[in-house]
């Protein structure tokens, strides 16, 4: 690559450096490779600079430039190697010289610019005012929080009582369509389930799902945890038929959707699915509730999608997704039919964590006076998330999770702290992908980064290393 090239200062250089790039990932993991893109980009920019001629750009807009970009790479999380740090810092010192020389041999008349101290060398008052300035920028940092969570965090009241009611209004509708369509099927009553109903929502209150609850017999059938099954999922868990000997098979009504002597999570939703999905008047239905509203076609589990146009409210164009959840409630376990999660298998069950995780966050809120700090941290990442691209990925459960881990060996939940367990979240999730491993707070044999690819690890954490230095980019 080096001998090809025509020109082998600028072209040798630059093939080093994209070859260092594509490998990075695998030598430095993700903060290196991160670190190495910025630093990567100053290094590019300068070179760029320094072959130019001296009359393309002022003296000091040059000047300025290199700083800044020199800048960029000391503000930048210090984990990178240091024989990686030096090679970079050497390629950067190199580079400026270069830019420097050319600016000396310049014949443009500006005076010389004097550089400006390290800050080593600065004296006790500008030091001060150095501080002050830091100090300044947590309190503008608290501040943006403050604002981002009341404007583009949190629900109004109205927005949150019409979704819940939009999905009460259409669970009655459902419920009384299967006890007439099936009135030997035993199930009780539906309810609303979700963040939408702990006030865990935000950004839109456009999610919701309800539970349809199996009634079964507890003597007939017991659940398999997913640790006691070949699968070794702790959350995928398995429902047992028992006693056929004495209760051969059609004493419960379930038995029909045996498959191997496990009840099928499969066959119950295609049970429930099909005549919600094909045989329900819609037309009729959308015009009793005063919004369209229509199955999602291809979804793998049984979803309806609420369209609530600007005639029948304030806002213009409401859209809710409903998720219909089978569910089955044997002892303590609460396992429930979610295909897009447990796959292919027909006989597995997935249990949720999400009470359990609420509910924890909502004790240590309690315990620490009633600030809800962790739950305001939380909605606050929720939405950070939500509404930046590079981070999509990361859900309530990877949030919640790492809230709950920080608890542990963080005692300040104060609301003067919330800026600070704010950027100790993003510092928190760095360490988890670095790592590839967010273990459950309840199981911790499950990793919770498990179905996330190499592409959107590397994205998530090149996008929360450039936070930690300037956490207000997620606030935008």
């Amino acid at each position: 690559m080096y001998y090809s090239s025509k020109r082998r200062g600028e072209d040798g250089i630059a093939a080093i450096i994209d070859f260092l790039l594509s490998n990075a990932r695998l030598v430095l993991g993700v903060g290196g490779a991160a670190v190495l893109g910025i630093a990567t980009l100053a290094v590019k920019k300068l070179i760029e600079r320094a072959g130019r001629a001296p009359d393309d750009e002022k003296p000091d807009k040059k000047l300025t430039d290199s700083w800044e970009e020199l800048g960029l790479v000391s503000a930048s999380p210090k984990l990178l190697q240091k024989g990686i740090e030096g090679v970079v810092m050497k390629e950067i010192t190199a580079a400026t010289k270069k830019a420097d020389l050319s600016q000396a041999l310049s014949s443009s008349p500006t005076p010389p610019v004097t550089l400006a101290t390290p800050p080593a060398e600065r004296g006790e008052p500008e030091a001060a005012a150095r501080c002050r300035r830091l100090d300044l920028c947590v309190l503008t940092l608290m501040e943006r929080l403050q604002q981002y969570y009341s404007s583009r965090v949190c629900l109004s009241d109205e927005e949150v009582a019409r979704a819940q009611q939009r999905a009460l209004d259409i669970a009655t509708e459902i419920q009384a369509f299967l006890r007439a369509k099936h009135p030997d099927m035993p199930l009780g009553e539906m309810t609303l389930a979700g963040s939408l109903l702990d006030d865990l929502q935000v950004v839109k209150a456009d999610h919701t799902c309800l539970l349809v609850p199996l009634q079964l017999e507890p003597s007939l059938w017991t659940p398999i945890a997913g640790e006691d099954t070949f699968l070794g999922h702790p959350q995928y868990c398995m429902v047992r038929r028992e006693n056929l000997e004495y209760f051969p098979r059609g004493r419960s009504y379930w038995d029909r959707h045996l498959v191997g002597g496990y009840l099928s999570s499969r066959s119950v939703t295609e049970q429930l699915g099909k005549p919600i999905m094909e045989s329900m008047n819609w037309p009729s239905l959308s015009s009793t509730l005063e919004c369209e509203v229509r199955p999602v076609l291809g979804s793998p589990g049984l979803k309806l999608e609420m369209l609530i146009p600007s005639d029948y409210s304030c806002s213009n164009g409401e859209q809710l997704f409903v998720s219909v959840l089978p569910t089955v409630r044997l002892g303590e376990m609460t396992l429930t039919a979610q295909p897009e999660i447990t796959g292919s298998f027909d006989y597995v069950w997935y249990q949720s964590l999400y009470a359990s995780e609420t509910a924890r966050l909502a004790s240590l809120d309690c315990s620490d006076g009633r600030s809800e700090v962790r739950r305001k941290c939380l909605k606050t990442l929720k939405a950070v998330c939500r509404n930046c691209p590079a981070l999509h990925k990361l859900i309530g459960t990877h949030l919640s999770n790492v809230i709950l881990h920080m608890s542990e060996k963080e005692c300040d939940w104060s609301e003067s702290a919330f800026a600070d367990r704010f950027q100790q979240a993003i510092t928190e999730l760095i360490g988890y992908l670095e790592m590839g491993v967010l273990p459950s707070y309840f199981k911790p044999g499950v990793n919770l980064l498990q179905g996330l690819t190499a592409d959107d690890i590397d994205e998530m954490g090149f996008m929360l290393y450039c936070a930690v230095t300037e956490p207000e980019i997620l606030l935008i």
